[in-house]
């Protein structure tokens, strides 16, 4: 066993394109990640340290709506280490959600299943969440003592706060800190909304997929710490974990250099603080073997 301190990646996704289509990424701009990604090609690029902490643990998070996609998620989670957990999908409206979710736990590699996420941020639908067979679903998912993934732009709080509010004891955790409109600069509606959200303790946040929000090619630290700021103060360091987002993040740079703007931004933060962020909160929330090390 390594001594060096372990970072725990809370979200992270593979494909295989020759198993299964990902449509998203014939959308203009994908080419450079339009081919298959797996778990060693993040360990090919995820070299880098961040406060010292190098890179032992992840959660992989589903891409399409797909039952067998999460089913082969679950069981490359049972055959590499990395893989601490899995936020798979399955269809919160259906009558037979629970039985879905008991057949996935069942499965080769089932007890990886952590989270359910569905891709909320495009539903039309203004009150999505709030859709009796939506709630039902979730109340599935928390049944089990599962959690659920928020992935939402900034229009969508409101429903997330609903729901915040009717299911108290379903841990939440909201992706990519809600996708606040990094390039535009102009996150007051974005910090107002997200705050309110904040104020309910089981919303926990991922300190993730920001520098997509941002110029691809051109940004800065400098233009992630306002949101960085905005995060630390509305939730804390206990209910922030560190997200790569990869291979996405590829798009705006890449693993590395995320992991360097996630290190200047922990820069003033305690010991604490900074084991909370990059790996304590996702532990304690997606319940990951709490090894302290990199293996």
């Amino acid at each position: 066993m390594s001594d060096v301190p372990r970072l725990v990646d809370a979200h992270h996704h593979v494909w295989d394109l020759t198993r299964r289509p990902q449509p998203w990424l014939d959308e203009p701009g994908h080419e450079s990640i339009r081919r298959s990604f797996g778990p060693d090609d993040l360990r090919a690029c995820a070299t880098r340290p961040i406060a010292g902490r190098r890179l032992g643990s992840t959660v992989a998070v589903q891409c399409v709506p797909s039952v067998p996609e999460t089913r082969e998620l679950l069981a490359l989670a049972a055959d590499d280490p990395l893989i601490g957990g899995v936020a798979g999908w399955a269809d919160l409206t259906s009558s037979a959600i629970g039985d879905v979710l008991d057949e996935l736990r069942a499965a080769p590699g089932g007890a990886f299943l952590r989270a359910v996420r569905h891709l909320v941020q495009g539903e039309s639908d203004p009150a999505w969440l709030q859709h009796p067979a939506v709630e039902r679903g979730l109340r599935a998912v928390r049944a089990r003592g599962l959690r659920y993934d928020v992935l939402i732009r900034k229009h969508q709080f409101p429903q997330v706060i609903r729901l915040a509010e009717r299911l108290p004891d379903l841990p939440l955790v909201l992706d990519h800190a809600g996708k606040p409109p990094v390039a535009a600069r102009d996150l007051a509606d974005w910090e107002q909304r997200l705050r309110a959200l904040a104020r309910h303790p089981q919303v926990t946040c991922k300190v993730s997929g920001l520098v997509t929000e941002a110029h691809h090619a051109a940004w800065t630290t400098a233009d992630i710490r306002p949101v960085w700021d905005v995060l630390l103060s509305a939730f804390g360091p206990d209910r922030l974990m560190f997200g790569s987002d990869w291979p996405v993040c590829v798009l705006a740079g890449g693993w590395n250099r995320w992991a360097a703007a996630i290190e200047d931004l922990l820069h003033d933060c305690s010991a604490h603080e900074t084991a909370a962020v990059l790996a304590d909160t996702a532990t304690a929330f997606y319940g990951l073997e709490p090894t302290p090390y990199a293996t």
